[in-house]
């Protein structure tokens, strides 16, 4: 049996009461965290565009799915690109780390989208999107994409057609075939996250969702697509150099990947993470004082993505400056915090960050790379004028699936990205919607929100974090006395600067 085989085999077989009540669980709190990270992008300019985009196709009221935040019904491929790109903007929006690394809930818009446009339930969309989660962790245990230069958006063509078929509801013949159709066109290259990066960061996989939808939408009608996909002689496994697939299993033991996965605490780049963790935690340690190094010892994945490319040494956007450990770690120890005024455009150019980048160092660590991907270890020194250093390791930074966020936390985060974007009474009104998703006949209404107009914004987005840049004076923390998250160096519990809750971080060392 080929793997395309497999893989529809179980994606019709799979049941929302194979679905344990603690994955059920954790669909929600994707679904909250990926209307967050929506709500926080809204306005930016990959969300207007992408709307646009979509809103420029109508379909009949009783037809299609909404462009989220809108009453707008488009057809549901588009629906996934639009609603797609806002989740994913940020780069706020969860995060799985293996042989490839993965954003598995860029799963969720074409899960809505299709379960919109066929009028299905609340538990089809939970059951369709541990499918897509499933799918596409799987093959990033199986196989890494990146080492051969092409894209994990890729494996996302794939895993978004099969949720799209299971909504649609695919029998094994028409499901292999969109897999099929998914899988021949869909081959990204990793240039979208090379160097200075881009717009189209935000897009690549909702692009890779649309033609997911669109492949299985395909198939429903009788298209047939390209047979052995995966083994065939032009297929993935010699073309991609990815031949690890050909052992992939799905849920062996009953365990399904979503409760694996990691929710972030921080906006930047995952890889960064435990950087991030680590910084805030020695930041009082060097309160007045001058520092002259930082040394991070890191793993071969965070170096080569986030800790090598010139361009990260001096980011001229957002999406730059998210992807660098060298600004991110600048900024929580000039800061006290990453938030999403930390990649403003006036804080590029901030000379205390560029003055504490020009003074660190990242290098690849052996030992660091024997504990990824189980954890995420980042090992931070830094070193002051006056003799003094001190280090932290960070393994598991909160939000990682052996440190997670509380359903508070990840309430706490939601409120924050949408404060200013809806009002304070339509997201207790999603928040409800949300919790009792497995519930509801119909899920339209939870997507179908109100965006408040410019006017009414007012300066709302500066709550979602503490002002940027008020902390650093030439280089020297100031004495403000925060606390750091995690625990101390001694292994005292800390209270967080953030204004979420109490935050762990479990330690090698």
């Amino acid at each position: 049996m080929t793997l395309g085989r497999r893989i529809a085999t179980w994606v019709q077989n799979i049941r929302y009461e194979d679905l344990p009540d603690s994955t059920i669980h954790e669909v929600k709190r994707r679904v909250i965290d990926s209307l967050a990270t929506c709500l926080g992008a809204y306005h930016s300019n990959p969300g207007v565009v992408a709307r646009a985009q979509a809103m420029s196709v109508k379909v009949p009221p009783r037809g299609g799915a909404t462009v989220w935040g809108t009453t707008h019904r488009t057809t549901p491929d588009l629906a996934a690109f639009a609603n797609g790109a806002m989740v994913r903007y940020l780069d706020y929006n969860d995060t799985y780390l293996s042989l490839e690394p993965a954003h598995p809930s860029d799963n969720l818009s074409a899960a809505v989208a299709v379960t919109q446009a066929n009028r299905r339930t609340g538990r089809d969309l939970i059951l369709a999107a541990v499918i897509g989660y499933e799918l596409q962790c799987r093959m990033c245990d199986a196989d890494s994409l990146r080492k051969s230069g092409w894209d994990h958006v890729v494996y996302g063509a794939v895993s978004t057609a099969m949720l799209a078929g299971k909504l649609w509801g695919l029998n094994e013949d028409q499901l292999e075939h969109a897999l099929g159709v998914a899988g021949v066109c869909n081959i990204a290259t990793r240039q979208t996250r090379t160097g200075q990066i881009s717009d189209w960061k935000a897009c690549a996989f909702s692009n890779a969702a649309r033609n997911g939808v669109f492949a299985a939408d395909l198939a429903r009608r009788g298209l047939t697509g390209p047979f052995e996909i995966f083994e065939g002689p032009k297929g993935w496994m010699k073309q991609l150099s990815v031949p690890g697939l050909r052992d992939l299993v799905l849920a062996p033991d009953g365990r399904f990947m979503i409760d694996r996965t990691y929710i972030k605490y921080w906006p930047a780049e995952y890889h960064s993470q435990s950087a991030i963790d680590a910084c805030l935690q020695l930041r009082p340690h060097f309160a007045g004082r001058d520092i002259t190094s930082i040394l991070i010892k890191s793993f071969e994945a965070a170096v080569s993505i986030i800790g090598s490319e010139p361009e990260k040494l001096r980011p001229t956007s957002r999406e730059t400056a998210d992807h660098s450990m060298f600004y991110c770690c600048a900024a929580a120890l000039v800061d006290g915090d990453v938030t999403l005024a930390t990649f403003d455009e006036d804080r590029l150019t901030d000379p205390r960050l560029l003055s504490l980048i020009d003074r660190t160092r990242i290098v690849e660590d052996p030992e660091l790379n024997k504990g990824y991907p189980k954890g995420i270890p980042n090992d931070i020194t830094i070193t002051c004028a006056d003799g003094t250093v001190a280090a932290r390791r960070v393994d598991f930074p909160r939000g990682h699936a052996e440190n997670p966020m509380t359903d508070d936390e990840v309430v706490a985060k939601f409120r924050r990205l949408a404060d200013g974007v809806i009002r304070d009474k339509e997201a207790d009104r999603i928040l409800k919607l949300c919790w009792k998703l497995d519930t509801l006949k119909d899920v339209t209404p939870l997507f179908a929100f109100k965006v408040m107009t410019k006017s009414n914004r007012g300066g709302a987005a500066a709550k979602r974090g503490p002002k940027a840049g008020r902390a650093l004076k030439s280089g020297k923390p100031a004495k403000r006395g925060e606390a750091s998250r995690g625990r101390s160096s001694k292994g005292a519990k800390t209270k967080p600067a953030a204004p979420s809750a109490r935050t762990k971080s479990k330690r090698s060392r």
